[in-house]
């Protein structure tokens, strides 16, 4: 695929679809190889519809993001890539990954459906409204943990749900905060009318309310009696400082870095999440697998 498509469709975003996975990982499923064939299908679909949703939004964006010093380098923006070419490519991607969830199940082609018309909605002018605009990315996030949930009839953990949605609102804040920070230090005028509705001690508190929604709502999951049940141990707790450890690094980053506006590149660039990531998903599945 030529480099500028690839650009296009912006391929190190699909860590975000790991939490199709998440149901799978947690409702102790994994042995079940047509199950794991249906969720990685879904995550597959997702990445197909997500690279069409960055590709949309880079067309409705082309004319902001030249006058930006760095999105100005964006395919679209830049002229690498055609308004013809990178809607063809949405248009191709987004029809392949809804039929392929709907090869799944019904469900989860309708779930997809309604992630892509989120995105949609969003594009066309509700990413200007502030608060709303993160709810909207956050809801991205939960139609694919229910995907790979309801999708394939596993039954979702509500803490899980809590969980989920607190740490989305916690990255869609961070990296609002992030482009502030940016916008008010450079000579341009803020890309997102939704920035003209944020301050910093606004994010701030956001930030700090959503941080700490997503690591009680963790905690009482893994100390809930039901949580104990289904896995057959008591001690997933344990794992409770990884998510610590990740979340602080993460502000970490935002406050002493200037880190937070593209949480995937961050996540794949910082050692230190990369590996809280990985001994929080080891340890996971050790505790689990040796129940």
């Amino acid at each position: 695929m030529p480099g500028p498509v690839l650009r296009l469709l912006r391929p190190h975003q699909w860590i975000k679809n790991g939490f199709v996975l998440i149901g799978l990982i947690f409702s102790h499923r994994w042995n079940e190889g047509e199950l794991v064939i249906q969720v990685l299908m879904l995550t597959g679909a997702f990445c197909a519809v997500s690279s069409a949703v960055y590709a949309l939004n880079d067309v409705f964006d082309r004319e902001a993001d030249r006058a930006h010093p760095d999105k100005r380098n964006r395919p679209v923006a830049s002229g690498a890539v055609s308004v013809r070419s990178a809607l063809a490519w949405s248009l191709g991607l987004a029809l392949a990954g809804v039929l392929l969830a709907w090869r799944v199940s019904p469900a989860a082609g309708a779930l997809i459906c309604a992630y892509v018309g989120v995105n949609i909605a969003y594009s066309s002018g509700l990413k200007h409204v502030a608060v709303l605009d993160v709810f909207l990315i956050a809801a991205g996030f939960m139609l694919r943990i229910l995907a790979g949930t309801l999708g394939v009839e596993i039954e979702p953990s509500r803490w899980l749900l809590g969980c989920g949605l607190m740490l989305t609102l916690f990255l869609g804040f961070a990296k609002r905060r992030a482009e502030l920070v940016a916008s008010n230090g450079a000579d341009v005028a803020p890309q997102r009318r939704a920035l003209e509705g944020y301050s910093g001690p606004l994010l701030d508190l956001l930030i700090g309310i959503s941080a700490a929604g997503a690591a009680l709502g963790y905690a009482l999951y893994t100390l809930d009696q039901e949580t104990i049940t289904i896995h057959g141990t008591n001690k997933l707790i344990w794992t409770l400082p990884f998510v610590l450890y990740g979340i602080f690094r993460y502000l970490y980053a935002l406050h002493h870095r200037g880190a937070g506006a593209d949480p995937a590149r961050e996540v794949l660039h910082d050692p230190h999440l990369m590996a809280s990531l990985a001994g929080w998903l080891g340890l996971t599945w050790w505790l689990i697998a040796h129940a």
